[in-house]
């Protein structure tokens, strides 16, 4: 009998070994895109239309730059992002405002909520009026210009307007919506303060207070505002260039319809600049606070603003109002200011035109040696939480841009 070679012997064992499933073959190569975090929205056309990145996830009215620019086209709207119907009327923007001044004056924050309400409903009732408005305080009704592309606000707006599902009712409904993002949050590892492990109700004590809105809307129903004492100190109120906010443009701008109707307004100290930055806040005739009005870039920013007391109310995304309040900034959410509103944008040469071919090509292009670069506005933004929330449950692996 002929015995083997010992490497005919060793290649003998190796199948056996294979066949039996006691190795493991090499797993497949790991999918990833690249995510890379943006000051806002603001440089993203630039980078598109420059092939700087491959796509973008924005909110309004960035996302609709890219198609009315001919750099790009919508992939899929907010709503629409997986896990399939996880994202579908999700929360956005809301109303939140610092504890103590909550509790310092009551009234004052009751005639903000007031006032955002009635622009919220005048901004539903009048929506080409509300977007032109929104184009002035962006644009001054000029174009959005990003380096060589430039496209015209008024129509970019009214094209993104119905896209944003304005609403304030802080529904049961909009509250667990919240809570799911709270879970996302964790499965992110964002939260690691009051919130990393909370049960939903310890959480939805520690996140809301939506007692200003009840008594927002009973003033309304009485027709009459309470004057609340007059401020301290200059109120600061954050909000960022998003038609999300739009309320807040449209009761600035139209203040006089807001005081001739409701006897309440914000009153722009210059009334000739298309984006003020002082305000008087009148109820019933008297002026009860000097307001200063403050953009942010993105979010985080605004809570930065918010922890150190710098402004008393936010307009911002829930995601980094809630990552604040998990880290302790003395702030609550009042109530809604819009739900979906955003939407993930990618190049003209891009094959996807949904998120299945999305993730066909994000495999592709890995496979390469090149993923895809994807741009976000900011870590921990509204945006940026559910790109890297759908991305990881469609098995993609998220890589720092």
């Amino acid at each position: 009998m002929k015995i083997p070679s010992l490497i005919a012997l060793a290649g003998i064992v190796a199948v056996a070994l294979l066949i039996a499933g006691c190795t493991t073959p090499t797993p497949p190569a790991e999918t990833t895109v690249s995510l890379i975090q943006t000051r806002g929205t603001g440089p993203m056309p630039t980078l598109l239309g420059t092939n700087q990145i491959d796509g973008y996830i924005a909110w309004q009215p960035t996302v609709e730059v890219a198609p009315l620019a001919g750099i790009g086209h919508v992939l899929l709207y907010s709503g629409d992002l997986p896990p399939e119907g996880m994202w579908k009327n999700h929360p956005c923007c809301v109303l939140s405002a610092r504890t103590d001044t909550m509790t310092e004056n009551p009234d004052l924050v009751n005639a903000m909520t007031a006032l955002t309400i009635l622009s919220t409903e005048y901004v539903k009732e009048n929506p080409d009026e509300s977007a032109e408005i929104v184009a002035d305080w962006l644009a001054g009704k000029g174009n959005f210009t990003y380096g060589d592309i430039s496209v015209s606000s008024v129509d970019v707006l009214k094209q993104a307007f119905p896209t944003v599902k304005f609403v304030n009712d802080p529904t049961d409904q909009w509250i667990d919506g919240n809570i799911q993002f709270v879970h996302a949050l964790r499965d992110l590892g964002v939260l690691t303060g009051s919130l990393a492990n909370s049960t939903d109700e310890e959480t939805k004590l520690l996140v809301f207070d939506t007692n200003p809105y009840y008594q927002a809307q009973a003033m309304i129903e009485s027709g009459t505002i309470t004057t609340p004492p007059p401020a301290g100190k200059e109120i600061g109120i954050g909000y960022l260039n998003s038609d999300h906010h739009a309320a807040l443009f449209v009761a600035v701008k139209n203040w006089q319809y807001f005081n001739d109707n409701y006897g309440i307004a914000l009153k722009p100290v210059d009334g000739t600049t298309s984006r003020p930055e002082k305000a008087e806040l009148i109820v019933n005739g008297q002026k009860v606070a000097d307001v200063r009005l403050i953009p942010g870039d993105a979010g985080p920013q605004l809570m930065q603003l918010a922890s150190t007391n710098a402004i008393q109310f936010a307009y911002v995304g829930n995601p980094p109002a809630i990552a604040a309040i998990d880290k302790g900034t003395p702030v609550k959410i009042i109530m809604a200011l819009n739900t979906e509103g955003s939407g993930v944008v990618v190049s003209n040469d891009s094959p996807a035109t949904d998120w299945e071919s999305f993730v066909d090509w994000a495999e592709s292009r890995s496979a390469t040696g090149k993923p895809l670069v994807i741009a976000a506005p900011g870590k921990g933004s509204i945006q940026d939480v559910m790109m890297r929330y759908s991305l990881e449950q469609s098995g993609l692996s998220v890589r720092e841009g």
